[in-house]
């Protein structure tokens, strides 16, 4: 199955933790097939004197959904991530793995939604996104993804 998932870190060596999510994400979810550009933003959500780097891979992977959510939680754990953001609650994090879109698959549950449900709303995502797959149109949206950065910029 083909996902695409976010990953974004303001603390720290922060292009070593991606480096290093990514290095992860290889050998415990799948291979990974394309890589955006590492990207500087804000802080979305929340202040913070911290910058992010951002980016968005897409892997190959046998993993169901669920299974997919707990390993990019273990990996944000071993990373040293000690809360993850709740209810519109976002802090400064060594790494965050969101994930994005899942094969054509639409989840809808507490723990899970996919697509993620503020793609279509983060340039800091569409952006790396938009690089390697500027023609995706996520499950149940209107927009693919340059369509959406269009709709964010204009």
């Amino acid at each position: 199955m083909i996902v695409y998932l976010g990953l974004g870190t303001n603390l720290g060596s922060k292009e070593d933790n991606l480096l290093r999510a990514i290095d992860e994400i290889q050998r415990r979810i799948g291979p990974v097939k394309a890589q955006s550009a590492f990207v500087k933003t804000s802080p979305w959500g929340f202040e913070s004197d911290n910058a992010f780097l951002n980016a968005v891979v897409e892997v190959d992977t046998c993993l169901e959904p669920f299974a997919l959510l707990n390993t990019t939680q273990e990996i944000e754990r071993t990373m040293g991530r000690e809360h993850k953001s709740v209810d519109g609650e976002y802090h400064d994090r060594v790494i965050d793995i969101d994930i994005l879109v899942y094969g054509d698959s639409y989840i809808n549950t507490p723990r899970l939604t996919v697509p993620h449900p503020l793609l279509s709303k983060r340039l800091f995502v569409l952006e790396p996104l938009a690089e390697i797959a500027p023609t995706l149109r996520p499950p149940h949206c209107e927009f693919n993804v340059e369509e959406m950065i269009k709709q964010l910029t204009y």
